[in-house]
């Protein structure tokens, strides 16, 4: 396995651009969305990332430019980007502008996406960083929007971004009898694609519910390519408060459906992993209530694990879903390994082999093997759908 990370990093290191002062957005792109949305009453899906640039936010450039924004659709974490993951936000009002504010998220609940509700606008302007993983919740709301834009007849425009996982393409393809809020189209856990790439694919593919096929336009991105390394302007959500937490995230993200600790609760989500039963390592920490993760796993519990801070950012992109730490607090556990996975896990990384295969000893290079085949196929479907170079 390590060999295998030292090769990739070869290659990435190769083919990689730093990071382009001059990319630019697709909100910061009026000419080419406002022939789009003039006339039309519009709804707009963000949240707190969806910035014009780095003072103003997107309805407020929409509103600058004439655009006339009815309603306001927010995601997981709300409008603001505050709540807690997996939190159900309440409806409101804007306090700057007074527009209604939808909360679309709202786990067990039914759609808030109504046929009375899609009445109001003529088309939905989707304006979100990702953070291009299966299991963020991000592209899976935008998703459900254009199910339901389908049905109403109402037109679909995402304002596009760089993907900053958008070089690599790693992990199992979703088995779609785990169909579920974490995993809902046949994609590897780093997919490879932009907002408005997984947009075009969804809809070209038919993965829509009953095939459906929504009236949808990309506001591209300018000066951008997938090798780009872009460093997020905003941190997406609470618990990935930096790069290193983003570059971690499709490996240790898996934490979430186990008995073990990924950080949440600390200063370094997603940068650590630990338990209380795992074998003494020299590093601890301890889940405490903070803002975003008000009730973390093992609150209070102090947790032997690993640090990985002290990875690189060029290695944790290039060990793309490692599986290696689950493995590793798996087999580190004094005790309670019986219950160690939880059901999520399987919803995570998208098939059930994965949990099985570790269970009964299999390596990470082992289970990385059993993904190629259906990795391959996807490459080949991804390529259709490309709105970028890949370097």
């Amino acid at each position: 396995m390590k060999l295998k990370i030292a090769i990739i990093t070869i290659l990435l290191t190769a083919i990689i651009m730093p990071a382009v002062a001059g990319v630019v957005v697709g909100a910061a792109r009026p000419d080419i969305y406002l022939p789009i949305l003039n006339g039309k009453r519009v709804a707009l899906l963000s949240n707190h990332t969806g910035m014009a640039d780095s003072a103003t936010h997107t309805l407020d450039a929409l509103i600058a430019n004439g655009v006339k924004v009815t309603t306001i659709l927010s995601p997981e974490h709300g409008f603001r980007g505050t709540a807690d993951a997996g939190e159900t936000v309440s409806s409101g009002k804007d306090a700057a502008t007074g527009i209604p504010v939808i909360s679309l998220y709202a786990p067990g609940k039914s759609s808030r996406l109504t046929p009375q509700l899609m009445k109001g606008f003529d088309a939905v302007v989707v304006d979100m960083q990702d953070v291009g993983t299966r299991f963020y919740t991000y592209h899976i709301t935008m998703i459900k929007l254009m199910e339901a834009a389908a049905r109403a007849g109402v037109q679909v425009v995402v304002f596009d971004r760089p993907n900053p996982l958008g070089m690599i393409v790693d992990g199992p393809v979703l088995d779609m009898t785990l169909r579920s809020g974490v995993g809902r189209i046949p994609v590897p856990v780093l997919h490879g694609l932009t907002m408005g790439e997984i947009a075009l694919m969804a809809n070209g593919e038919h993965w829509l519910a009953d095939s459906l096929k929504c009236n949808l336009s990309v506001v591209p991105c300018k000066n951008y390519a997938h090798s780009t390394i872009y460093t997020l302007p905003i941190p997406p959500s609470p618990n990935l408060p930096d790069m290193t937490s983003v570059y971690l995230y499709p490996s240790t993200c898996y934490f979430e459906g186990t008995t073990a600790s990924l950080g949440r609760g600390t200063d370094f989500p997603f940068q650590v992993y630990g338990h209380p039963a795992m074998k003494p390592r020299g590093f601890t920490f301890t889940p405490r209530s903070v803002p975003g993760a008000k009730n973390p796993p093992l609150l209070g519990r102090k947790c032997h694990g690993v640090d990985l801070r002290n990875v690189s950012h060029t290695d944790a992109i290039a060990q793309g879903v490692n599986l290696e730490y689950i493995i590793d607090a798996y087999n580190s556990l004094t005790s309670g390994r019986e219950k160690f996975f939880k059901p999520f896990f399987d919803l995570l990384i998208g098939n059930r082999r994965t949990r099985e295969m570790i269970i009964n000893g299999c390596s990470a290079e082992q289970i990385r093997q059993t993904w190629q085949p259906d990795i391959e196929k996807y490459r080949a479907l991804r390529r259709n759908y490309l709105l970028y170079p890949e370097s």
